[in-house]
């Protein structure tokens, strides 16, 4: 009796131990074939993350995401990447990171993944390719695939615009048709003909714009207009020398129209507005026009309220001078060279590439980079916005993308705030003052 305990006991001990390492092994795969990818927590994700189910069922490799709030997001998976964790497979990194993230070693760089795969950067929208991929900038070193094309344009509402009271005394005191305009003279002229009106027995507002302090929202709202009116980083055939160009005279006058329009036109409690805050007073009635990025339109397309027919679309408006340029967003889809699932990742770039899976992410909501979705002959009609978005993709300026963005940002920032919202000294003392904040940051990286 001891001695046929002892063989089940040994039989049982023995399949005990079988099954803890099969479950160990099943675990182990299923650990190695679940990627995480890494992204802002914003409505695009959740698009992505419908997408991203038929990847695991042609695959059978699960996803996982971790989403942050676009107020974090930097520090979040800057610092994850500066640490080289191992949270993120893969990363959509936003576009000024891509400098620091390819000369830090933090991202695979993909040009022998896409020659082998037959992925051609050429089939994608150019600036996306240089915005999202590329590093060094204008050179064919690949780092990300563009995954997320953005760019800050405006929406307007079309219904109190084409309302024809409005009409006949906007024309009888400007001289002109009431419509998207196509100016920043004639935008600052509609902002402020709408602003403190009354429009259905509720005092409305001209526009709203980015003020935000904290991340990078003024600059991106400062910058939206300073390229149209002249404004160059730098001397084109001088790196780096950026005296009498972020400062020009022309510079100046985009800087103080910001500022007018911020003085004249604003709703209240405007002084550090974004993104979501611009979503919440378009949509709540408040503003007559609305500027954000061209993500947002999908649900302020669909919203009840403001949506359908009562919403229209423009890109960013012409200079004085005819100049017509608009701050790029978006981002490009990266693998994080610490992650132990490489290959994995590069299978889901591979994927996502793919014609029909870029077609599929822009009627989810999602902004294809591929020219064979947006050079489709019926992209144009194939939502009320599409065309304003290749519009504005054919304009875009970035900020800089050098390895040192995040001291570059956090200049424009104090500078552009201190100047627009809080009133202190003038356009020219303030891009003077990022001249010298900008010239410091390069001296100390060795480059000027």
């Amino acid at each position: 009796m001891k001695s046929t305990l002892k063989l089940t006991a040994g039989k049982l001990t023995l399949g005990l131990a079988s099954a803890m390492l099969a479950s160990t092994a099943a675990s182990n795969v299923a650990q190695a074939e679940d990627l995480t990818l890494c992204w802002a927590a914003w409505d695009p994700a959740n698009a992505l993350v419908e997408l991203s189910k038929d990847f695991t069922k042609e695959t059978g490799i699960g996803m996982k995401f971790e989403f942050v709030p676009w107020t974090n997001y930097a520090d979040r998976f800057l610092n994850e990447l500066n640490s080289k964790g191992k949270l993120c497979d893969l990363i959509i990194g936003d576009s000024q990171w891509i400098g620091g993230s390819a000369e830090n070693g933090h991202y695979v760089k993909l040009n022998d993944f896409f020659d082998k795969e037959k992925i051609s950067m050429d089939d994608f929208v150019p600036a996306t390719v240089v915005g999202y991929s590329e590093w060094p900038k204008n050179s064919p070193n690949y780092w990300a695939l563009p995954a997320m094309g953005d760019v800050v344009g405006w929406t307007y509402r079309k219904d109190w615009f084409s309302k024809p009271e409005l009409q006949k005394e906007f024309k009888e005191k400007y001289g002109w048709d009431l419509a998207a305009p196509t100016t920043f003279d004639q935008l600052k002229q509609i902002a402020e003909f709408f602003q403190k009106r009354e429009i259905d027995g509720k005092t409305v507002y001209g526009a709203s714009i980015y003020t935000e302090r904290g991340s990078e929202g003024i600059t991106m709202g400062a910058m939206d207009v300073l390229y149209s009116f002249g404004f160059n980083y730098e001397n084109p055939d001088k790196p780096y020398e950026m005296d009498g160009f972020v400062n020009s005279e022309k510079s100046v006058k985009g800087l103080e129209l910001y500022k007018a329009l911020y003085d004249c036109c604003t709703p209240p409690g405007a002084s550090n507005s974004y993104m979501g805050e611009g979503v919440d007073a378009f949509k709540s009635g408040q503003v007559a026009m609305h500027m954000n990025f061209a993500f947002t339109w999908p649900g302020l397309q669909k919203d009840e309220n403001v949506g359908g027919d009562k919403i229209g679309y423009f890109a960013n408006p012409k200079g004085p001078d005819g100049n017509q340029f608009a701050q790029l967003g978006g981002q490009g889809i990266s693998v994080v060279s610490y992650s132990d699932k490489q290959e994995a990742a590069l299978k889901y770039i591979k994927w996502f590439a793919n014609k029909d899976v870029q077609a599929k992410w822009w009627s989810l909501g999602g902004f294809s980079c591929l020219n064979a979705v947006v050079k489709d002959p019926g992209f144009p009609a194939s939502q009320p916005y599409a065309q304003t978005f290749l519009d504005s993709m054919a304009i875009v300026k970035d900020f800089w993308a050098e390895p040192s963005y995040a001291p570059l940002l956090q200049a424009s920032q104090k500078r552009f705030h201190d100047y627009v919202v809080a009133g202190q000294g003038s356009a020219k003392d303030a891009l003077d003052g990022l001249v010298k904040d900008w010239t410091e940051v390069f001296q100390d990286d060795g480059k000027m």
